[in-house]
């Protein structure tokens, strides 16, 4: 079976459950930007020296299969998507635990005023995750001021990331 279906061919995609719109769709360009961030998290996990790290980034990498699956599931679908993929949602249980990391790498993690990326090539994947990230984080606040319905945990989770992010990029400096 290829991967090429040639269905896209005429500038449009698939949501789940099959719905066609146009690939600059808001929702696609949505998931497109957390793809992108999951991408960035991927060169950060490759370049990281640390298992924890590596196997938190990994870990946040999975959920956001699913956070994508959300995004790319139109409203009038939402509930046979829960119904389906529910049990894996994005929950405040996976925000509250970045909230924790942040505190607790705060307690570690040294730095004074404006940084730049750069210091490592980690710390540079690192930094550009976090903008990366900070651009889903908007795409989806777009999303939701369109009209879409969002559930505040995603919002959530992509804010809280980024601050992880962000100091994880100075742990690795």
């Amino acid at each position: 079976m290829s991967i090429a279906t040639k269905t896209g061919d005429d500038g449009t995609t698939a949501l789940l459950f099959r719905k066609r719109v146009s690939k600059t769709h808001p929702r696609v360009m949505t998931y497109g930007r957390v793809d992108e961030l999951s991408s960035a998290l991927g060169l950060c996990r490759a370049f990281s020296q640390d298992e924890v790290t590596k196997a938190a980034i990994l870990q946040i990498q999975q959920q956001l299969i699913h956070f994508m699956g959300e995004l790319a599931t139109d409203d009038e679908d939402q509930e046979r998507y829960q119904e389906k993929y529910g049990k894996d949602a994005i929950t405040m249980d996976m925000v509250d635990r970045f909230s924790d990391l942040v505190k607790e790498k705060e307690e570690t993690v040294t730095f004074r005023g404006w940084t730049f990326a750069g210091e490592t090539v980690a710390d540079a994947f690192f930094d550009q995750a976090r903008t990366t990230c900070r651009r889903a984080e908007r795409g989806v606040v777009a999303l939701k001021e369109s009209g879409a319905t969002i559930r505040p945990e995603l919002i959530q989770y992509l804010n809280r990331l980024a601050d992880l992010l962000w100091l994880w990029g100075r742990e690795h400096a």
